[in-house]
């Protein structure tokens, strides 16, 4: 099919999983449980971290660095997710 596509990292590539990160960021903000609010900042200020670190690989040209950055903030909210730190049902944007 398309050799090599999932052997690179590439601008598009970041994008799309840079957006697939912030939407699922902003669904987990509105969906947070109450008793777990301070659970929820301390992962929210971390995705964040991961997502600005990503950006700045990129602009810096270092892909694999920005890839491996957007894959620890998608973690973090994956792992909030699993703990019922906020209620999600979306299994194509988290591990439900």
């Amino acid at each position: 099919m398309y050799p090599d596509m999932n052997n690179k990292v590439t601008k598009q590539k970041l994008e799309k999983y840079y957006q697939l990160t912030s939407k699922a960021l902003s669904i987990a903000r509105k969906a947070v449980v109450k008793s777990k609010q301070t659970q929820a900042k301390e992962i929210f200020v971390m995705v964040e971290a991961y997502l600005s670190d990503s950006q700045h690989f990129q602009k810096n040209k270092e892909y694999v660095l920005a890839y491996g950055a957007l894959n620890y903030a998608h973690g973090w909210l994956d792992a909030g997710a699993r703990l019922k730190i906020y209620k999600v049902s979306d299994n194509n944007l988290f591990t439900v």
